[in-house]
Order: structure tokens, then sequence, then C-alpha cells
């Protein structure tokens, strides 16, 4: 089997980077194939696959599966096989190979889902109940304002007491909110559209929002990054307590986090007989049994190029 350690190096590196994949594991399968049961591979929405779970014939099933998967949350039980099961399982999810060598495999994929990054700047009594809210829902959640200290977030992985985006040590790229309510919104504004992010929103009124927004344009910052700050933040719920702003903040949250998985889930659908190859950046399990059934197989056309299972 492929070594365990180098995929745990790589699963702790998406972790980290806040990349969603799943773990791909052969459950069973019927030869010739160039896979075994064990063989693990983890595989992100991008068609990324660190490990060995088989060739170019069954990448692409296991791909769209690892979408599927990563977009509803559930593990599934596929079969790859170039012929349709007569009699097929309600729990197996089968997938036709257009592959010549006559193998199957069934391979389980687990949905691995990141914890989401928060960076949250400012220090009101919005931006607590929304750090604590969004703890308890899922987030690793970074303060950054001035004001701010650990007593006063005691829910918060980090607590910075800057707006300096130098000092920002958020991993991935966190969602954004400034939650300064009145006190250096600017400051805060400005940090927020340093920060690598897909979202950018702000607790204020459109008003208000839109006269900062001039403001920031006639300092020089991109008009679109500006532009595409959210404000109001959140979904209307006719929120007026800081406690309920903040659970309108974070269903805004939920909601653009699930929208961006589905844009990267569905983008670029491989088709399951497709050939086209993944981006692969592990080799086959380093065994001497398995170099030889490997090379045998080659000069049957059954190998672990594009032309096995």
């Amino acid at each position: 089997m492929f070594n365990d350690r180098t995929l745990a190096a790589k699963a702790k590196q998406l972790e980290a980077e806040h990349v969603p994949y799943a773990l791909a594991t052969v459950v069973r399968c019927k030869s010739p194939t160039a896979a075994q049961p064990g063989y693990k591979a983890l595989v992100t929405a991008a068609g990324d696959i660190h490990g060995w779970i088989g060739g170019g014939c069954v990448q692409p099933a296991v791909i769209k599966a690892t979408r599927q998967s990563l977009r509803d949350g559930l593990p599934q039980l596929i079969r790859v096989s170039p012929v349709g099961d007569a009699h097929p399982e309600y729990d197996v999810i089968d997938f036709k190979s257009s592959c010549y060598s006559g193998g199957s495999l069934e391979i389980f994929i687990e949905p691995i889902l990141s914890r989401p990054a928060l960076l949250l700047l400012g220090s009101s009594e919005v931006a607590k109940s929304l750090a604590t809210l969004a703890h308890f829902a899922g987030f690793t959640v970074t303060v950054a304002s001035p004001a701010a200290d650990a007593a006063s977030f005691p829910w918060a992985d980090e607590v910075i007491t800057d707006f300096d985006a130098g000092s920002i040590t958020a991993s991935g790229s966190p969602l954004v909110v400034v939650a300064t309510q009145g006190k250096r919104d600017q400051a805060a504004l400005q940090a927020a559209l340093k920060v690598d992010t897909f979202h950018r929103s702000f607790i204020a009124s459109k008003r208000k929002a839109d006269k900062l927004k001039q403001i920031l344009k006639g300092k020089g910052h991109d008009p679109q990054a500006v532009d595409g700050i959210i404000a109001p933040a959140g979904l209307e719920i006719g929120a007026s307590s800081p406690e309920e702003i903040a659970v309108s903040v974070l269903a805004g949250l939920i909601a653009a986090r699930h929208a961006r998985h589905a844009q990267l889930g569905t983008s670029e659908e491989l088709p399951v007989n497709s050939t086209a190859p993944a981006a692969i950046t592990a080799a086959p399990p380093e065994r001497a049994e398995t170099a030889e059934s490997s090379l045998s197989l080659a000069k049957s056309g059954c190998c672990g190029n594009n032309s096995a299972t």
C-alpha cells in the first residue's frame, strides 16, 4: 500500500490551506486492475490525485464522485467496470468504463471538509457575538483589531491587536467580515482589501458603505475589489440586536461558502469515460510484486497507464 505517512503529510497541507478533499480507498477489485484493495489517494475537487487508486480509466469516475461528495458532504461507494452490473446494488454507484482490460474496482469515497477560516476585523459587540457563533459553526476564527483582547473573544483561535495585513496569519483564503461599526472603518476596510479572499462583507448600512467605497476608490484601491465588498453584510432577517445581526452575518458566510464549493465542484467536469489525465503527484505503490504485476499487465495492455481500470 502507498506510504500512509506521505498521504498524511499531504492531508495536513490541504487542511492548512483549507482545501476540501476526499479520501478514496480501493475496497474490492476484479483482476486485471492496476490497484489493489487498501490502495488510497487524496482527491480534490480540482481533479488533483495524491496517491494511487488506478489508472486513466478509473480516475474520471473518482473525480466526479469526489466532487459530488464534497458538494453534499456524503460518502459514496462506487464501482468502475467496463460492463454494467446486471444486478445493481442500491448503495453502490456504477460507472461504466471504456477500458478493454475487463477489470473492475470498487472504491469508497469519503469527503473531508476542512474547517473554513473567518477573519473578523473589528471588536464591536456584533464582532464578539459573531466570533462565538462562527466557532460553534465550525469556523477557525481570527480577530484583528487594535482594541481586541483574548478575554473579549474567548472562542477565537487567534486575536491580533492590529489591522496591519502583514500581521494577519490566517491560513488559506479566509472569509473576511469588517465589524468595526464606526470605529476605524476605513483602516479595517483597507486591511480587508489586502487579504486574498473570495468573500468580503461589511456590517454597515448601504448608504454608509457606498460613501466609504467612494473614499477607498479615491485613495487608489482597485474599484472592482471595492465594489465587491458586500454591504450590508448577511442575510435579510430583520435583525436588530448584536446577536441577531451576528446570526444574519453567519448565515451569509455559510451561504457564500456553499456557493463557492458548488462553483468549484462543477467547474470543468470530466466525462466518466474520459481519458484526460488528472494531476497525479505520486507514483503507484512501491512493491516489488506490484511492479512485476504491472510489468506483466503492461505487456498485455492492462497496466497502470490509460489502458487499465
